[in-house]
């Protein structure tokens, strides 16, 4: 009979050494230091700023506010759809040459660098939109850096468990990751985000005499990012070892030979190939989801940067507390389960978000300065931050059994290129949506469409991953 090979059962955490348990909490911290860029940069400051700007900026060229926050959020799209191609075509590939060259930490250092240089230059985006062209080139390779740099550190996450404990490690790092999420967004908030009369949440002016009337309290989000990056990716640097592997020569070349390989056999891998695709739609349906959920609400209702920094607090506490217990249920049902019930759950969301506006929720009228909006928003808020925050955490678990023992980070290139293959698609059709229609709140139905599609495919998705398909060819 064929069996998969299996890594050496690892013992539970509590049974770990103490270089163990450090290598797990080391990793760990990495999640705590890159979130912010998604929690603050992508959806909650930097993102909802960008928009405002922009609005702003085709305003004054003389477009009604419609069209104008219609073109802001097509020129954001616009920059999320070309940094996704970018990755799609770079990640698969530098993740066969990082396995091949035996080493993953020199990779990690490199984009770390992108990540760190792309967030401090946000800062230079000021209120006229002189620069919305170069921020977002800035925030493009910041987010390369952030997706590369998870690339090769999910790509540790086998060496660290067996298969039944990687789900616990996964849901309680995303956990970590929320958690330095909402930490950051906090002080954000309370130090440096301007409210409209210039004061920040508890009514000081930003600190480190940042002036509010070019807005560079909200502007410090950048160079804030990438300083609570340096401090905190510390403890990786300090306590995960790469576990010693084999160099195998050929460079580039033998990189894209034994990529090429991997995507030829595919076909006869009916799940990892099903698992591939339906990530590879829900997860760029959710990445648009987080990348435009701030952007929404500054755009169709109105709300201020402190409003939307709120929602994301809200959103990330509840992902937190939901990725912990994830991880552990995760351990005792396995990914797939989770990952159906979570995608059931976005989609009810995001329906009932396409059918509400300032002055109505699908079709029905409310009183004129009705509250109910922004509460229903908070809601979806919680729900959107749990179920996704559990969906990227067991999504990360089932590709870790879908990865073929010693080459974790080609197949977590492969992920990415499945995550970022289409990634252009959910900005896509958004911005070709709202140009088309000019109204903002239909971006959420390509959405709906998406989450469906990787829904169907996971029909194919055996819940033991290669292991269990391959041991059913025998």
């Amino acid at each position: 009979m064929k069996t998969y090979a299996s890594r050496k059962p690892v013992p539970p955490y509590d049974a770990l050494s103490p270089e163990g348990k450090r290598c797990i909490r080391g990793w760990w911290a990495f999640d705590w230091a890159s979130q912010p860029y998604f929690t603050l940069g992508l959806t909650f400051v930097f993102g909802p700023y960008f928009a405002s700007v922009a609005s702003d900026y085709f305003l004054a060229t003389g477009l009604d506010e419609v069209a104008a926050d219609a073109q802001a959020q097509s020129l954001w799209s616009l920059g999320q759809t070309i940094t996704g191609i970018l990755i799609a075509i770079c990640a698969p590939v530098l993740g066969a040459l990082a396995d091949n060259t035996g080493k993953r930490m020199p990779w990690i250092v490199a984009f770390s660098l992108f990540y760190i240089i792309g967030a401090a230059g946000l800062w230079y985006l000021t209120p006229d939109g002189s620069f919305l062209t170069g921020a977002l080139i800035c925030f493009g390779i910041g987010l390369i850096g952030a997706e590369f740099t998870t690339i090769f550190t999910n790509s540790l996450l086998p060496d660290l468990g067996n298969a039944q404990q990687i789900g616990r490690i996964s849901g309680w790092g995303f956990a970590i990751g929320y958690a330095g999420g909402v930490t950051a967004l906090f002080i954000m908030l309370l130090l440096f985000v301007e409210q409209d009369g210039g004061t920040t949440l508890i009514g000081l002016a930003p600190a480190l005499g940042l002036d509010p009337e070019t807005m560079e309290g909200t502007r410090f989000v950048g160079p804030f990012m990438a300083a609570w990056y340096i401090i905190f990716m510390i403890p990786f640097a300090l306590w995960v070892r790469e576990a010693p592997r084999p160099r195998i020569p050929g460079g580039v070349p033998k990189a894209l030979g034994d990529l090429a390989t991997l995507v030829k056999s595919l076909p006869g891998k009916v799940s990892l190939t099903a698992y591939l695709g339906s990530s590879m739609f829900y997860r760029d349906a959710l990445n648009a989801l987080y990348a435009f959920g701030g952007t929404y609400a500054a755009l169709v209702l109105n709300w201020s940067i402190v409003q939307v920094g709120i929602f994301g607090i809200i959103a990330a506490i509840f992902s937190a507390i939901a990725t912990f217990v994830g991880g552990l249920v995760d351990e005792r049902t396995g990914p797939k389960p989770i990952i159906i019930a979570m995608i059931l759950v976005l989609i009810a969301v995001c329906a009932f978000i396409l059918g509400m506006t300032r002055d109505s929720i699908w079709g029905v009228l409310l009183a004129e300065g009705s509250t109910l909006p922004d509460t229903a928003f908070f809601i979806c808020g919680a729900i959107i931050g749990s179920a996704g925050g559990v969906l990227q955490a067991s999504s990360r678990t089932m590709m870790v059994r879908h990865a073929e023992p010693g080459k974790p980070t080609e197949a977590f290139g492969l992920y990415a290129l499945s995550g970022k293959a289409t990634a252009f698609l959910g900005p896509g059709l958004i911005f070709l949506t709202t140009t088309t229609f000019g109204d903002t709140r239909l971006g959420m139905l390509p959405l709906i469409v998406l989450f469906a599609i990787g829904l169907f495919l996971l029909f194919w998705v055996k819940p033991g991953g290669l292991a269990e398909e391959l041991e059913g060819t025998t």
